[in-house]
């Protein structure tokens, strides 16, 4: 095996952009295999939203027909944050052969590529591939690189904030369906073990609302509004949810999950404000008439 790519990433979730580079890869450049390598956590975020085990058989079931695209486990078996030019050691040591390594970036990389690990060593071992798209200028002084254009504008981040199914392919839609039913029930059963009552959910996917996952919880009381806030953060935290803002108010708390927002409110609050008939109304007003 003389020429290989690694395409690293964090694959949170796949979609058909990673699907679409890599081929655009495998058709640009003359090599005998391309790595494809989930991150276990990637080395400039703090958690992650699909666990590396489910990003990693999901990557396996959509590039499963290329017998040119290996998906490479090793970094996410180091169970923590695994500089680039590490794996690079690893597969050169597997490979004894090989000549060229591409390493495959993203544009937006480019700015931060000088703060990599031993990034001095790792210019050294690879040649740098960037992924542009059209009216989108690239320059950078510090590597040699070449381009290949992609056009598709799309993000894994968009793709978990709006859960646009059309830019999942087929193949993997049903575990990332089941990987949002399975953060809703992580936080009900926090809150429901911890004694808030009247706990709803509200399923707002594809309602043009700002967020795919609305839950509601009464608190007994102001110090209960509280105590929930730290039992959700003792409880969830630890599967990858990021707490991206809260608002917090004795008699009403709101958790920005990015994708999901959690009220919890006092049961005065909870009548005054009538949230939940709101995002009934929502729901309904904004419901296919087929």
């Amino acid at each position: 095996m003389k020429n290989i790519a690694i395409f690293g990433g964090s694959f949170d979730p796949p979609h058909i952009g990673h699907e679409t580079i890599a081929l655009k890869v495998l058709e640009k450049l003359d090599i005998d295999k391309l790595f494809v390598v989930p991150t276990f956590l990637n080395p400039f975020k703090s958690n992650f939203h699909l666990t590396p085990q489910v990003r990693l058989e999901l990557l396996k079931k959509l590039f499963l027909n290329n017998n040119k695209i290996d998906i490479l486990d090793y970094e996410i078996k180091q169970k923590k944050k695994t500089p680039t030019i590490q794996t690079i050691k690893f597969l050169k040591k597997l490979y004894k052969n090989i000549k060229n390594i591409y390493l495959i970036i993203g544009s937006d990389n480019l700015k931060d590529l000088s703060k990599w690990d031993n990034f001095e060593l790792l210019k050294s071992k690879v040649k740098f591939v960037v992924i542009t798209r059209d009216g989108f200028e690239v320059k950078n002084d510090i590597i040699q690189f070449q381009t290949i254009n992609f056009d598709i504008n799309i993000s894994s981040s968009s793709l978990r904030k709006d859960l646009n199914l059309d830019y999942i392919p087929k193949q993997i839609q049903y575990e990332v369906l089941k990987h949002m039913e399975q953060r809703i029930n992580n936080i009900v059963k926090s809150l429901d073990f911890n004694k808030a009552e009247n706990i709803e959910v509200f399923d707002l996917t594809d309602k043009n609302y700002i967020v795919n996952q609305v839950v509601i919880a009464t608190a007994l009381n102001n110090r209960h509004t509280f105590a929930l806030l730290e039992h959700l953060k003792t409880d969830i935290k630890p599967t990858g949810e990021e707490f991206l803002r809260t608002e917090e108010d004795g008699d009403w708390i709101i958790i920005d999950l990015g994708d999901i927002i959690i009220h919890i409110m006092t049961q005065a609050h909870r009548d005054k404000y009538s949230l939940e008939e709101f995002l009934s109304n929502f729901e309904d007003s904004n419901k296919s008439d087929y």
